[in-house]
């Protein structure tokens, strides 16, 4: 048979059922889903990306292979870590296909990292960051009271450590605490913490705590989660009211234990540390106060015999006033001889004061000043008459000037002056005055009382130009 031949020959017919595009991607999903219910799958985590939706796009991959997973948001919401890329975990879900790019796909329900050793890896990083932020550094820490008033517990209300904490602080001394009740594990866990610490802080009045305890029973590092997540660390770290972080045992620690200002090793502790022993602080100060009136007694009798050794080595009292009274004595005899001394000085000068007073001396003293005034008035008598005379004619050229001044030589001329009879303010212009406004005239030689008259009646049509009548000023 030739080329030809087999070329134009028909096609063998096929007992294969034809199907479309997408009744053969239905198929495969149908059959992966069934084949593949359930899974779980082991691998490192490569892209990540959180979509504004909250599902979570995820690639999974080891040496050799890698799968798109996809976890949705509620189930996102549960996760107990933070997704990061180089993260060993374990995803458990279903396999499914995604039509519309031919490719299969994990659809994941569940995830959590691959064995404590992702987990602690993790938690390093996330130390080593907020160390470098300064959030454990030590001068941060601040000092806890040493008897509080108010304790605020954040912890949750159901557990053994609420009831271990308020056990041990009546048993040492009873305080008042505030219990901020949150879930301490579980995806919600941390951000319920972290709002209770902050809310505590934003308290005022009586009811703000003076400490903060923050604890939790033991459990495993998953368990325990919470308390390293970043959002707690923070809020630890900022906290103004100082906080004691005891979460698990006393060989479990958490990043709040690197942040908080003093760390328990157990709920119970934390009481502990919180508030003194009452019943030892009463033995205590019982001790001192005996001590201190012990101290008090012996101190007085110190000083009793101090004083008594003192006064043994002082003079007697006779002693020291001999010196003194030998001195009075001398000083008493010279004052007597002083007195008269001085008695008869005064004496001899009361008499030559009298001397200088007898009448004769008195009459010719009176006579010298007498003749030494007549001859000062002599030589004084011409200066003053021309002064005088002087000042008369200045005095008399001012007077003059005063009168040709004055309004009364004005008036004297014929002119008057107008003041107003009510409040006699001086009228300086005839616009100012209105009829029958009352005015007091001032002559030269006396005033009258006047009243202006209105202004004139216009003129009739027949009356004779010019004629009006003129009324009278007074």
């Amino acid at each position: 048979m030739t080329d030809t031949a087999r070329t134009s020959a028909p096609a063998a017919a096929s007992n294969l059922p034809e199907l479309t595009v997408s009744e053969l991607a239905q198929a495969v999903k149908r059959t992966m889903e069934t084949n593949f219910d359930r899974v779980r799958v082991r691998g490192e985590m490569g892209r990540v990306m959180l979509a504004k939706s909250g599902h979570m796009y995820v690639d999974l991959k080891d040496a050799d292979a890698t799968i798109s997973t996809v976890m949705w948001r509620t189930n996102v919401q549960q996760l107990s870590f933070k997704p990061e890329e180089g993260l060993e975990v374990v995803a458990e879900g279903r396999l499914s296909t995604f039509p519309g790019r031919s490719q299969y796909q994990l659809i994941c329900e569940r995830m959590s990292p691959a064995g404590a050793g992702a987990l602690l890896a993790q938690l390093e990083k996330l130390k080593a960051r907020l160390q470098a932020e300064g959030l454990f550094a030590r001068e941060r820490k601040k000092p806890i009271p040493y008897l509080p008033q108010v304790i605020g517990v954040v912890t949750s209300p159901t557990g053994a450590v609420i009831r271990d904490i308020l056990h041990r602080l009546s048993e040492r001394f009873p305080r008042r605490v505030i219990l901020w009740p949150v879930l301490v594990q579980g995806p919600e866990a941390a951000g319920q913490v972290a709002r209770a610490i902050k809310g505590f802080n934003s308290m005022k009045g009586a009811d703000r705590p003076d400490v903060l305890i923050v604890a939790r029973g033991g459990g495993s590092i998953e368990d325990l989660w919470a308390f390293n997540e970043e959002v707690v660390v923070r809020a630890t770290a900022e906290s103004v009211i100082p906080l004691i972080s005891a979460v698990g045992h006393e060989t479990d620690t958490t990043l709040i234990d690197y942040a908080s200002d003093l760390r328990a090793p157990t709920p119970t502790g934390a009481a502990e540390k919180a508030v003194p022993v009452r019943g030892e602080l009463i033995e205590r100060i019982t001790t001192l106060d005996g001590r201190l009136k012990g101290g008090l007694v012996r101190g007085l009798d110190r000083r009793r015999t101090e004083l008594r050794a003192a006064a043994a080595r002082l003079p007697r009292l006779e002693t020291l006033f001999q010196i003194p009274q030998q001195r009075y004595d001398r000083a008493s005899e010279r004052l007597n001889a002083a007195l008269v001394a001085n008695t008869r000085a005064a004496q001899s000068k009361l008499d030559r004061v009298a001397a200088r007073l007898r009448p004769e001396g008195l009459a010719n003293d009176v006579a010298r000043r007498r003749d030494k005034l007549a001859s000062a008035a002599a030589r004084l008598a011409p200066a003053m008459t021309r002064n005088i005379e002087a000042h008369r004619k200045h005095l008399d050229a001012t007077a003059r000037m005063l009168e040709n001044l004055s309004h009364k030589s004005i008036l004297a001329r014929g002119f008057v002056m107008v003041h107003r009879e009510d409040d006699g303010s001086l009228v300086r212009s005839a616009k100012d005055l209105h009829a029958g406004e009352a005015v007091q005239i001032t002559f030269a030689d006396g005033d009258k009382k006047a009243v202006i008259d209105p202004p004139p009646a216009p003129k009739g049509r027949g009356g004779k130009g010019g004629g009006g009548d003129q009324g009278s000023l007074f």
